[in-house]
């Protein structure tokens, strides 16, 4: 997957102490070891609803939660790492966003690695995450393979799914149950990852309720 990072996009703004994305959202540039993405173009958004419970797992830096927050007042947002940037960057742009430090797991702390750096975090079942954001009807999960923790009773009343998959040598093995749920219940379309994408990731799932 192609990420565009603070230093790269070729539709970026720069001034002193922020960037500026072409669609006018702004991101602060402080010095970090984690990749800080500002571009988005690999979920499909269009059709976030005004009343929609919106649920960002992975927030990052905030490239899909204030983008989805100009749509909704009902934005969510969970990041084991970046939390500080997150936030920055939340009142950079105005919007109004819960924001939960930790990741989707099993609900027992445990050690995260990205970026190459290793960091115990706490974890969050699905359903307690949705319940301290009262509520999901769009869901956008990355998380580096945490998506196969999921329980598929979990998904029951999410209108639509924006999904990063996972396969190893990131993440656990493939929650088969899962798969088929979404296949029972949801419409979809996987954008696969062409051959020289990253090792373990295998594509982009889009799934909404027919």
């Amino acid at each position: 997957m192609s990420r565009s990072t603070a230093s790269s996009s070729p539709h970026l703004r720069h001034n002193a102490s922020f960037i500026t994305t072409r669609d006018g959202i702004r991101f602060s540039i402080i010095s970090t070891p984690y990749r800080q993405i500002t571009e988005i173009p690999e979920y499909w958004m269009e059709d976030i609803r005004e009343d929609d419970h919106i649920l960002d797992i992975g927030a990052n830096i905030g490239a899909f939660c204030i983008r989805a927050a100009k749509k909704s007042s009902h934005v969510s947002a969970v990041e084991p790492f970046t939390t500080d940037i997150l936030n920055t960057n939340i009142t950079l742009n105005g919007v109004d966003i819960k924001v939960f430090c930790g990741a989707l797991g099993d609900g027992f702390p445990t050690y995260i690695e990205w970026d190459g750096i290793s960091s115990r975090v706490s974890t969050y079942r699905l359903s307690d995450l949705i319940q301290r954001a009262g509520g999901c009807d769009f869901l956008k999960c990355d998380c580096e393979g945490a998506e196969w923790k999921i329980r598929p009773v979990d998904l029951e009343g999410i209108r639509r799914i924006e999904m990063e998959l996972h396969q190893p040598p990131i993440g656990g093995p493939i929650n088969t149950e899962l798969l088929q749920y979404i296949s029972e219940k949801y419409a979809f379309s996987l954008d696969r990852v062409p051959v020289h994408g990253p090792l373990g990731l295998f594509g982009i799932l889009h799934a909404w309720q027919p």
